[in-house]
């Protein structure tokens, strides 16, 4: 396990992150990638070689351990961690392609020119569907491995006993699990956390979606609020033009008299 990439990933993504994705990131590295490092992979280690059935029968106690773990937890928890933490990198690309959009327009219209963006890692535009996407697909990939667990060994529980009537096995044989208690303990802490990281992504997701509907909200009132000012103040300054008017004093000519007329 390469730690200082793992650092560098969270260091990276950790700048373009809401509380929820730190909180999200820090569950991730701290307690899934740890513990699967430091634990899971020695309990699993000898999970084979300690898979022992009362039979001496060449083939029957690989065929019955094939039956029941097809595919084993710590490659499938790898797998898991690997589609979970590579969407954040979409992140970091997007803003470091920003960067180099900004650097290659200073470059042609020189360092006093117009910004394309005011803040490169500010979650707008096309970097907000692609963190929102990123939030999306950690979701989906978190509760897809939680539902192959489930599916594939039946349950998240390590019996003691297991039978097997598997071909070549002569008859029922009794095989049994290294460490089931152990194993167990750490099935459900993996599970447990998934669930915690989808919570989080959720919410987060929540977050985002209100912030930005909020601002639209605002901004559009204060808009409205500021034309309703400028119509008003239009309104009143040709009102008070019209008040103008008959205050000026213009000369009166009086009717001619009848006399005048006549003549």
């Amino acid at each position: 396990m390469n730690w200082a990439f793992l650092q560098g990933l969270l260091s990276g993504v950790n700048k373009y992150s809401t509380a929820f994705g730190r909180v999200w990131l820090s569950i991730v590295f701290l307690f899934r990638v740890m513990v699967f490092v430091v634990a899971a992979e020695k309990v699993w280690g000898d999970e084979q070689k300690d898979f022992k059935c009362n039979t001496a029968q060449p083939g029957c106690h690989n065929v019955c351990y094939d039956h029941f773990f097809p595919v084993s937890h710590v490659r499938l928890w790898a797998l898991q961690l690997i589609f979970v933490t590579c969407p954040s990198l979409l992140v970091v690309m997007h803003v470091a392609y920003r960067e180099d959009r900004e650097r290659k327009h200073r470059l042609k219209y020189g360092e006093n020119c117009r910004r394309l963006y005011q803040n490169t890692g500010k979650k707008r535009g096309g970097l907000w569907w692609t963190y929102v996407l990123t939030l999306v697909f950690k979701i989906a990939v978190d509760a897809t491995f939680v539902y192959l667990l489930y599916h594939i060994y039946e349950g998240y529980d390590f019996p003691l006993l297991i039978k097997c009537q598997q071909k070549p096995c002569p008859n029922t044989v009794d095989c049994f699990i290294a460490r089931p208690t152990e194993k167990r303990i750490f099935t459900l802490f993996m599970v447990v956390t998934s669930l915690v990281c989808i919570l989080l992504s959720i919410f987060e997701i929540l977050y985002l979606v209100g912030k930005r509907c909020h601002e639209c909200f605002t901004s559009g009132h204060q808009s409205h609020h500021i034309t309703t000012n400028t119509l008003s103040s239009g309104r009143s300054l040709m009102e008070s033009n019209t008040l103008k008017l008959p205050g000026k004093n213009t000369p009166e000519t009086p009717a001619p008299s009848y006399s005048v007329v006549i003549s």
